[in-house]
Parts: structure tokens; C-alpha cells; sequence
């Protein structure tokens, strides 16, 4: 299992949240690729610092779109990249309910009269990146293996 100690070094080097969950999934399968981290800032803080849906949740539906969406001409998606997002999708916001929902201010207790809690974000990253690992594995998807490579 993931804990919050080990998305800590990667938040640390000043990665937010959606930029850890590109990391993670980069890391799995053992590539590095500058271009998608810095593309996956424009989903930081809740779409592009707006306080929006949280980083967490669009980052993790991009990270699966690595591994089940169609990329390139001659690729078809994977058959079942629709219900593997949406359960995701599903699981998150479930999982942020008692939050008051899956924004970043909600997330971060910004309305909270004891004030911000950050330590909501690691839990829910680590949590929510062993959840794709499930999600990945129940689907029969290898996370080490770039897609067209499995």
C-alpha cells in the first residue's frame, strides 16, 4: 500500500497533486516524460488554481487514460476505458463525501473553522493511486507495462 510518506518527497519537490499521480504512474512503468508532468499543472489546485474539482481526481483520470485510451491513429481504446475512469470517478467522489465534496476547498477544510487540513491530500492521494492500482489489476491491465505494450 501507498502511504502519504511516500507521495511526501514528490509534493516536497513541489509537484502537486496531479502532477504526483503522472509521476506515480511514470514511475510504475519505469519512463520519465517532463512534457506530461508539466502538461498535468493545468489540472493543479483544482483546474488551473481555480479550486475546482480537485487535482487528485482529474489527475487520477488522466493517469488511467495512459493505460485504457486510444493515443494514436492505429490504436483502438481499450474496451472497458469508459467504465475504468467512471469507476474511479465513482470511488472518489464517494470517498470525498465526507468532505462536503471533491473540490479543493472542501478537500483542504478552506471552510473548516479549524482551518485547512493538508494532510487530507496525502491520505487521498496515496489512497486514491492504490485505488487505480485495484482498478487496473481488476480490469486485467498491467500498471509496470506502457499502453500497446501489455
Amino acid at each position: 500500500m501507498t502511504s502519504s510518506l511516500d507521495i511526501a518527497p514528490l509534493v516536497g519537490r513541489g509537484y502537486c497533486c496531479s502532477q504526483a499521480m503522472a509521476l506515480l504512474a511514470l514511475e510504475a512503468m519505469g519512463r520519465e516524460n517532463p512534457e506530461l508532468v508539466r502538461a498535468m499543472f493545468g489540472l493543479c489546485r483544482g483546474l488551473a488554481q481555480t479550486g475546482g474539482t480537485c487535482g487528485i481526481l482529474t489527475g487520477g483520470c488522466c493517469v488511467l487514460g495512459l493505460y485504457v485510451a486510444k493515443g494514436a491513429d492505429e490504436e483502438e481504446a481499450h474496451p472497458m476505458a469508459n467504465p475504468v475512469v467512471a469507476e474511479f470517478a465513482d470511488w472518489f467522489r464517494e470517498k470525498t463525501a465526507v468532505y462536503g465534496g471533491d473540490t479543493c476547498p472542501a478537500i483542504l477544510g478552506e471552510h473548516d473553522p479549524h482551518g485547512p487540513s493538508p494532510a487530507h491530500c496525502g491520505t487521498l492521494l496515496a489512497e486514491s493511486w492504490d485505488h487505480i492500482l485495484e482498478i487496473l489489476t481488476a480490469y486485467g491491465i498491467d500498471p509496470t507495462l506502457p499502453r500497446g505494450e501489455g
